[in-house]
């Protein structure tokens, strides 16, 4: 046999194992959920740990939940799990703002960014009854007198919390004179918005769609920058407020994991996303599809850092 033969031999012996071979090289991956099992978090992590399974992208892969202060104490594993290219951690939006409200010693800049996967846009909503039609009715009367007006969410510091912010900031009200009210839970917020205890309410429009296409609720605004197919809901942008966020998921790794390991997850991730099961996870969970990876990722998790620790700041829960 030639040794150019050899070589052609040898390249195509190559080709042929790499893709087992990346598998291989990620079998044992684990996802750790920092939070309790059954929300966002955990949903995301089992999610995907199917699809990488039934795909052979990876087998096996372990979820485990790490519950606690907004995800930091997951976050502070991660960290100390420096080098380990077998551990992923889901996190998203409330976990860039749950660092500096809950005054984490470890933040995401120490973090390997791998991918941001799905998202939620929030929405405004009123009372059927309520005198405000539109954004414009809404923001006329905050602007008149902004502890009058009073809007129903989340956590203090939450996507929730951030959004109003965002939204006093655009309509010129000093977002520290907001009358912002929150609540443990969803329910919690919705009994208020149907007791007419408060004004408005802000959260994902999963949230409140039972009672929007009830008549309930009326929807007067969607923080996405374009319109959602299905959801007929003016933007805020559209509206004259210059809001856009969503209440995004990704997925990171530890720090200290090498270049190839890095592009190795990011591969993976990138094959599952295309795959049907994921595409159906998607319409059945009513997830949007805001997928990111690499080095894409990279630049828009510090540029959401800088810019979510400037609403909390005006806000005045940060320094």
């Amino acid at each position: 046999m030639t040794n150019l033969k050899k070589t052609a031999l040898t390249l195509c012996a190559l080709l042929t194992i790499a893709p087992a071979g990346m598998a291989q090289n990620l079998s044992g991956l684990r996802i750790m959920a920092p939070a309790a099992p059954g929300g966002g978090w955990d949903q995301t992590s089992r999610a995907m740990q199917s699809v990488l399974q039934n795909e052979g992208i990876i087998k096996p892969v372990q979820v485990f939940n790490v519950p606690g202060a907004g995800g930091t104490i997951g976050l502070a594993q991660l960290v100390n799990s420096k080098g380990d290219d077998k551990l992923l951690m889901t996190m998203g939006l409330v976990m860039v703002g749950a660092i500096k409200t809950n005054n984490s010693k470890v933040d995401l800049s120490r973090v390997t960014p791998i991918a941001r996967l799905t998202g939620e846009y929030e929405v405004v909503v009123v009372p059927a009854s309520s005198p405000f039609k539109n954004m414009d009715d809404l923001v006329k009367a905050w602007r008149a007198d902004p502890g009058k007006v009073s809007f129903a969410g989340g956590s203090a510091g939450g996507t929730d919390h951030i959004v109003v912010g965002l939204l006093a900031k655009a309509a010129g009200i000093d977002p520290k004179k907001m009358n912002y009210v929150p609540f443990s839970g969803g329910g919690e917020a919705v009994a208020a918005l149907l007791g007419n205890q408060v004004s408005a309410g802000v959260s994902g429009y999963g949230e409140f769609e039972q009672q929007i296409k009830a008549g309930r609720l009326r929807a007067i605004g969607i923080s996405s920058g374009k319109r959602q197919a299905g959801i007929n809901v003016p933007t805020f942008k559209e509206q004259g407020l210059n809001v856009e966020l969503a209440n995004w998921r990704g997925i990171v790794a530890p720090p200290g994991i090498n270049a190839s390991d890095k592009a190795a997850l990011v591969a993976a991730l990138d094959k599952a996303v295309k795959s049907k099961e994921w595409q159906d996870t998607l319409k059945t969970r009513n997830w949007t599809n805001l997928y990111m990876s690499g080095s894409k990722f990279d630049v828009f998790l510090k540029v959401e850092q800088s810019r979510i620790n400037g609403v909390l700041k005006d806000i005045g829960l940060i320094k």
